[in-house]
């Protein structure tokens, strides 16, 4: 397995992304891709908990193509930045754990998308409670990832390092 990391890392594309300024654009494109996804969850789970009840909640959805827009930014400068140093992140139990939380949160936009904004009624009365649970559980989700996600910098295989750690 190690032998597939470290082939993916010595690619060409991957050598480009480490050792030029690609990184830094990269990582600022990742970084900018994962507020927008969590930011409009965020947008849309708050007022699901009742914070600005004056506005209502169907014209949020129109939201939901700049989420999948941050998404996708995500999805892609996320695979770059995961093949260019794959022997770290790749062994690092944290990573596994932000990707947990990560498509959970992407599961709960679409179950949300489906369950909330399909109901008729959605604006003419309370949020119910089990959606306000599934607001609960999507803050968190997204709130997990990126604390995991950033957590990668301190937590385990240490990069470009063979075999020193992170404690």
């Amino acid at each position: 397995m190690m032998e597939f990391l470290s082939y993916l890392e010595h690619l060409r594309f991957s050598m480009w992304v480490l050792q030029t300024q690609a990184y830094a654009y990269i990582l600022t494109a990742h970084t900018i891709g994962m507020g927008i996804v969590a930011g409009v969850a965020a947008v849309i789970n708050l007022r699901l908990l009742g914070v600005s009840p004056t506005i209502p909640i169907r014209p949020l959805e129109k939201l939901y193509p700049l989420m999948w827009t941050g998404f996708w930014v995500n999805a892609v400068t996320g695979t770059t930045l995961m093949i260019a140093d794959a022997t770290t992140k790749l062994t690092n139990y944290d990573f596994y754990i932000k990707m947990v939380f990560v498509f959970s949160g992407v599961a709960l936009i679409v179950i949300m998308r489906k369950k909330i904004f399909r109901d008729p009624n959605l604006d003419n009365g309370p949020v119910p409670d089990n959606v306000k649970r599934l607001a609960w559980l999507s803050l968190f989700c997204w709130a997990a990832a990126i604390t995991a996600g950033r957590l990668l910098a301190y937590l385990g295989p240490v990069s470009g390092v063979p075999g020193l750690s992170n404690q």
